[in-house]
């Protein structure tokens, strides 16, 4: 059989749950008042938007679903058009926590209550929308796709891959930090 074509997106998932473990955890404590590193909260709006949207989301919506739907699955009212109304909807919670961590750290009061409501909203969306991921689309894609596309599949995520090549490495490193942080 071709070469697998969603095990790059489950193996970056695992760094995202990963950040989103620490987003919960963090969220728990700054509920409970022993938590307020507000700088952890736009890093980690910033492993956001540049690992799991920029560089994950986007094989995934420019390389896989096109793929799909040139290969058959119907654009909207699909598994894809709901995958991706999910990046949208974790965008305004991503945009939101930001916007209210940035006003924390500026030394505005009353932010808590916004940092919890969409740190918590994305850590639930992200779980479940990986779980659906990992468990349905992309299951449902390595039947479909055909081996003819799957070598133009890898290329096109080496080549996403090599116009920002220290990003995973950077990130995980982030991960790695906070992690420690946490255990501390």
């Amino acid at each position: 059989m071709a070469e697998n074509v969603t095990q790059v997106m489950k193996d970056e998932h695992q760094l995202i749950l990963r950040m989103i473990t620490l987003v919960e955890k963090n969220t728990e404590l700054l509920e409970a008042g022993q938590f307020r590193n507000w700088q952890f909260y736009l890093d980690a709006v910033d492993f956001i938007r540049n690992y799991a949207d920029s560089f994950h989301h986007a094989k995934e919506e420019d390389v896989l679903f096109i793929e799909l739907v040139n290969n058959g699955m119907p654009a909207k009212s699909s598994p894809i058009e709901a995958m991706l109304m999910e990046h949208d909807e974790g965008r305004a919670h991503v945009k939101a926590m930001e916007e209210a961590a940035q006003k924390a750290l500026d030394g505005e009061t009353g932010q808590i209550p916004g940092i919890v409501e969409h740190a918590r909203g994305y850590a639930a969306l992200l779980r479940g929308h990986i779980d659906k991921e990992d468990t349905i689309l992309y299951p449902l894609a390595e039947r479909v796709l055909p081996a003819e596309v799957r070598e133009r599949m890898l290329d096109a995520y080496t080549r996403a891959e090599t116009k920002a090549p220290d990003l995973e490495a950077r990130y995980l490193k982030m991960v790695e930090e906070y992690e420690h942080q946490a255990a501390a």
